[in-house]
């Protein structure tokens, strides 16, 4: 049975979906955009869990394909503490690298496609991955990708803090890992056709491109 009606007051919004208060423990995620299967997102959430990898605990008995009820997580995001000085671009970026690597040394190939400092919250017990709509199994080499054009956009796109997310991609790829050219060049194809995407952050992509190579060498 879904809870719909139910949720509280607004707690934070995405491009395509809002968090809602339900108490001190859970919250709702509604999907206004029609993108997320809210059902399968929760499952792959707690086959994750059950594997020690940090995301959110879900209750799927009261979640929809529209709406995900997961458990509240206290902290700011990865981004907020970045731009508040509580964290700073060599750390944020070795932390996504250890992130990534974690998730895909979990059995089945899964993805998330789209981790980046708004999609990390760091918690008292440590960092918690969100957002995974756009999760699958696949390459661990487009996970890598996605994540080094999504930091290189924004260091083309945000004139403010450009050095420093510039850092936090150097970090992330200090040890490329598993980034190869297909995942690049997928990652590259992906996000230009990404509905969600500005105009400005489609014109940067060659030149975000152009920013993560030099790690590939």
């Amino acid at each position: 049975m879904g809870i719909t009606g139910k949720a509280g007051r607004l707690l934070g919004s995405g491009r395509a979906s809002d968090v809602y208060e339900i108490d001190e423990a859970w919250v709702l995620r509604r999907d206004r955009e029609g993108y997320a299967d809210g059902l399968a997102e929760g499952a792959l959430m707690e086959r994750l869990r059950a594997h020690g990898y940090p995301v959110p605990r879900v209750r799927l008995a009261d979640s929809s394909r529209s709406e995900l009820v997961m458990q509240r997580l206290y902290g700011p995001t990865m981004l907020e503490a970045f731009v508040a000085g509580r964290i700073g671009p060599r750390e944020s970026g070795a932390m996504l690298a250890g992130l990534l690597r974690q998730l895909h040394a979990v059995p089945g190939r899964v993805v998330h496609l789209d981790l980046h400092p708004e999609n990390v919250m760091l918690t008292p017990d440590g960092p918690y991955v969100i957002d995974w709509a756009n999760a699958e199994e696949g390459d661990p080499g487009l996970d890598w990708g996605m994540s080094a054009v999504i930091l290189a956009q924004v260091a083309l796109v945000d004139e403010q803090f450009a050095e420093p997310v510039r850092a936090t991609l150097a970090a992330l790829l200090a040890d490329p890992g598993d980034l190869t050219g297909d995942g690049l060049t997928e990652a590259l194809r992906r996000r230009a056709a990404n509905p969600t995407m500005t105009v400005r952050e489609v014109e940067v992509l060659g030149a975000a491109a152009e920013l993560v190579r030099p790690f590939m060498a």
